[in-house]
């Protein structure tokens, strides 16, 4: 066994045909391309970059051999602790029912039956899933419980396998409150809230007709605050309303869906510093229209993609699947889809220390077997992702 003074041994992942660093300052363009690049790892840590002939030695290497390498994928919303199936909603919806936001009582019948050993099994299969393709930093949150006791244990559960975990008490209005929507959210923002924030960083609430409206979004937020937590909201998914200009004048660091939006709420993205959340996969589920990408970017606004990974509305967890759907439908280019979901869901979690690759970073990195980040999106569906390392350790 190792004592505490051995060494950590150095890797050097070398002859990388293009590095994405997002790092303007190591390469050229928005993504700090760099090609012929070489990556030291020391311990969990990136701790030199540079084209390959200039190397330090290192103890181990890895020879890329000419393909591309960028960070790991930030996703930075899921809703991974769950338990039931909802085939036959989506069979149903996609022989011809709309979306809405009832079906999620299904999924919390079943969590609530489900053992803590059931649901961490689950949690585990989904981040292993995630992993597998890419992603090494990832958000997920409660909402399937609903109760004081249900709600406390998922974020327990998910606690103890990653730092971002969200409070969804808020999202959508329990079975047995049905004709009390107020006592349900005076239960979110006090017993349930004082349960439940030991064991997470961020609130949310899905601020959406069918949900909570916008005076009970304010007051669940506002509690989550006042019990330290930091916000993020689910926002303007089935149509427009208050949710986005709310996570912005609370500081939210994420809206989320962003689908429908008006000017003023572009303005106030751009204005503000809430990250635009994107989430295609929900839209590929429902076939609800596509969030405007093109419209948010060249207003300025900072967006991030993710996978929104549920058993609803976007039972993907694939971030590549997300990036081609953003740029074949959403109006992104391939190099914009890239930053956004690593730079981007980092600056959605509030981050700096994942979603780039540079010294002082976080050692995750992900290797294609492709030379260049756009085959991400030139060849969709395509299991790409070669090997993984997430802290310094190669998992895949």
């Amino acid at each position: 066994m190792k004592d505490d003074h051995t060494p950590m041994t150095t890797t050097a992942i070398t002859h990388i045909g293009s590095l994405v660093t997002n790092d303007t300052s190591l390469g050229t363009g928005p993504l700090g391309l760099l090609q012929d690049a070489a990556v030291v790892i020391d311990g969990d840590r990136v701790v030199w970059v540079g084209e390959t002939s200039k190397a330090p030695a290192t103890d181990n290497a890895v020879d890329a051999g000419g393909r591309a390498v960028l960070p790991g994928f930030v996703d930075s919303h899921s809703h991974l602790v769950f338990a039931g199936d909802r085939t036959a909603e989506f069979n149903a919806r996609m022989s011809g029912r709309s979306y809405s936001a009832g079906g999620i009582r299904t999924t919390v019948a079943a969590t609530r039956a489900a053992s803590d050993a059931e649901l961490e099994a689950g949690l585990r299969r989904y981040l292993d899933e995630a992993l597998r393709q890419g992603t090494t930093t990832l958000e997920t949150k409660s909402g399937y419980g609903l109760s004081t006791h249900d709600e406390a244990r998922a974020l327990r559960i998910a606690a103890a396998h990653t730092d971002e975990v969200t409070y969804l008490g808020a999202h959508v209005v329990a079975p047995e409150y049905a004709d009390d929507p107020d006592g349900y959210v005076a239960l979110v923002t006090g017993e349930m809230l004082d349960a439940c924030a030991p064991h997470a960083r961020w609130v949310d609430v899905f601020c959406e007709k069918g949900a909570f409206d916008g005076d009970q979004s304010r007051a669940v937020l506002e509690a989550g605050l006042a019990k330290g937590l930091q916000a993020r909201v689910h926002a303007n998914q089935l149509g427009h309303g208050p949710g986005v200009r709310l996570a912005v004048e609370l500081g939210a660091a994420s809206a989320d869906h962003c689908t429908h939006l008006t000017d003023a709420d572009v303005d106030a993205l751009a204005q503000g510093s809430t990250v635009a959340t994107l989430l295609p996969g929900a839209e590929f589920s429902t076939r609800a229209p596509w969030p405007d990408a093109r419209r948010l970017l060249d207003a300025g606004v900072t967006v991030a993609l993710s996978t929104d990974c549920n058993p609803g509305s976007s039972f993907t967890s694939s971030v590549p699947f997300c990036i081609a759907l953003a740029v074949r439908d959403m109006g992104m280019t391939p190099d914009e889809a890239v930053w956004s979901a690593t730079a981007g869901g980092a600056a959605a979690l509030r981050r700096t220390d994942v979603g780039r690759i540079a010294p002082g970073a976080r050692a995750d990195l992900v290797l294609l077997d492709a030379p260049s980040h756009v085959h991400l999106a030139y060849r969709p569906g395509v299991p790409l992702v070669s090997a993984v390392w997430k802290g310094g350790v190669r998992e895949v």
